[in-house]
C-alpha cells in the first residue's frame, strides 16, 4: 500500500483523479472547501491589516508631531540670544549681580530663558582657569560676553576680538589699555566702567572712625594693574597725612592667612582693601580675618559690610550690572560696541556696620553715621 513515502523514506506526491488536490505530506482537501477557506483567509488578513493600520496611525502621527515640535524648539533655541558671563569667583559670590542684570533685561522686555539665556563660566577663585573658560564661551558662540572685573576682562579680550564684551564696573579701562576712550572705546569692548573714589575722601572717613590710626595696611592683588596703581596712590595720600601705608599682596584665594599674619607682625592698626575680582569673591574670608585680628577696615563695596565688614564706600555694583543690560540690549539690536560710549557709575553708597564697630570697641561719631546711606545694626 502506497502511504505517500517512497522506497527510501522520502515524501512524494500522490496523484488522485477524484476532484481533490493532494499536497505533499498534507491531507487532501476538497476543492470547494479550499477556495472558500482561502477567501475567508484573505478577508481576515485584510481585516488584520486594517486593524493594525488604525492602531499604528495615531502613533505615527504623534511621533511626527513630537519630531516637528523638537525641530521647531531647536530652531527657536538657536535664535535666542546667549549672554556669556565670565567670573573669577564662585556663583554664590555674584548671584545677586546676575539677578540685577536679569532685572535690567526685564526692564527692556527680555525674559531669561525665553528671550535670552545666560551661560555662566566661573573660575571658582582659580584665576588661571579664566583663559580656558573664556575660550569655551567663544567656542559656544555666545552673542555677548559680560564681565565685572579686570582679570575676566583680560581673559575675554585675549580670547576674542569679534564677540562684543560688555564690562560692568571694571576700573579704569582706559588707563589699563582695554579701550581707546570712554566716548569711542573702539574694538569690541564697551559697557560701564568703575570709578575710583578719591583716596583723600576715603582716608577722611577712616580717620573719623579710627582717629588714632597710624599704620595702614593696604591689601591688594598684584596681578591686577588697577590695584597696583591704587596701592601707590594710597601710599602717597597716607604719607601726606602723616600715616605709614604698607602694601600686603595676595594673588590667590589661599594667601589671605599669611597676609594677615604679616599685618599683625607689622603692627598695622587699620586696613583698606583694594577691590578686584579676587577680593570680592573672597570677601567673607577677608572680613573674618579682619575681625579675628581686631583690625578696623575700609572696603570698596557694601557687600563687604553686609558680610560683617566695618565700613565701605564705593559704587553700587548691583546698579551697574542692572544698567549694563542697556548695552547688551543695544548690541543685540545691532549696535557696534566700538561706537557705544562707556558710561560711568551714578550711584555710590557709604555703609557702616554698627555691630562690627561695637565688637571692635569703636564709637562711630553721630556726624559719620549721618553720612551713611546704609547702617547695619
Amino acid at each position: 500500500m502506497d502511504d505517500g513515502f517512497d522506497g527510501v523514506g522520502g515524501l512524494h506526491q500522490k496523484e488522485v483523479n477524484t476532484g481533490h488536490i493532494s499536497w505533499i505530506g498534507l491531507p487532501s482537501t476538497p476543492l470547494g472547501m479550499s477556495r472558500h477557506g482561502e477567501g475567508n483567509d484573505r478577508r481576515q488578513v485584510m481585516k488584520d491589516k486594517l486593524t493594525t493600520a488604525f492602531l499604528i496611525a495615531p502613533v505615527l502621527v504623534l511621533m511626527l508631531v513630537l519630531c516637528l515640535g523638537s525641530f521647531v524648539a531647536d530652531a527657536q533655541q538657536s535664535t535666542v540670544p546667549r549672554v556669556g558671563f565670565l567670573a573669577g569667583g564662585s556663583p554664590p559670590a555674584f548671584q545677586h549681580l546676575i539677578e540685577a542684570f536679569r532685572q535690567g533685561m526685564r526692564e527692556r522686555g527680555y525674559i531669561d530663558g525665553h528671550d535670552f539665556v545666560i551661560e555662566i563660566r566661573a573660575a571658582e577663585g582659580r584665576f588661571d582657569r579664566l583663559p580656558g573658560l573664556a575660550a569655551d564661551l567663544v567656542r559656544s558662540k555666545v552673542d555677548v560676553i559680560l564681565v565685572g572685573a579686570t582679570a575676566p576682562l583680560r581673559a575675554a579680550k585675549d580670547a576674542t576680538n569679534t564677540i562684543p564684551i560688555v564690562i560692568a564696573g571694571v576700573g579704569d579701562p582706559v588707563g589699563t589699555g582695554f579701550i581707546a576712550s570712554l566716548e569711542r572705546p573702539g574694538g569690541n569692548i564697551t559697557g560701564l566702567a568703575g570709578s575710583a573714589v578719591a583716596k583723600t575722601r576715603l582716608l577722611e572717613l577712616i580717620k573719623e572712625a579710627v582717629p588714632t590710626m597710624s599704620r595702614l595696611a593696604v591689601l591688594a592683588n598684584p596681578g591686577d594693574a588697577g590695584a597696583v596703581r591704587s596701592v601707590k596712590d594710597w601710599q602717597v595720600v597716607a604719607s601726606a597725612a602723616g600715616i605709614e601705608a604698607r602694601p600686603f599682596e595676595v594673588d590667590k584665594p589661599d594667601g589671605f592667612e599669611e597676609a594677615f599674619a604679616d599685618m599683625a607682625r607689622a603692627r598695622a592698626d587699620t586696613l583698606v582693601v583694594v577691590g578686584d575680582a579676587l577680593m570680592f569673591s573672597s570677601r567673607a574670608r577677608i572680613v573674618s580675618l579682619a575681625s579675628k585680628n581686631r583690625l578696623p577696615a575700609m572696603y570698596p563695596q557694601k557687600e563687604y559690610v553686609n558680610a560683617g565688614g566695618l565700613i565701605s564706600y564705593g559704587t553700587d555694583l548691583a546698579d551697574i550690572f542692572r544698567r549694563s543690560a542697556g548695552h547688551v540690549d543695544k548690541i543685540l539690536k545691532g549696535a557696534n560696541p566700538a561706537e557705544l560710549a562707556v558710561e560711568l557709575p551714578t550711584k555710590y553708597e557709604f555703609a557702616i556696620n554698627l555691630a562690627t564697630a561695637k565688637a571692635l570697641g569703636l564709637t562711630i561719631p553721630a556726624s559719620l553715621r549721618a553720612k551713611a546711606d546704609r547702617l547695619v545694626e
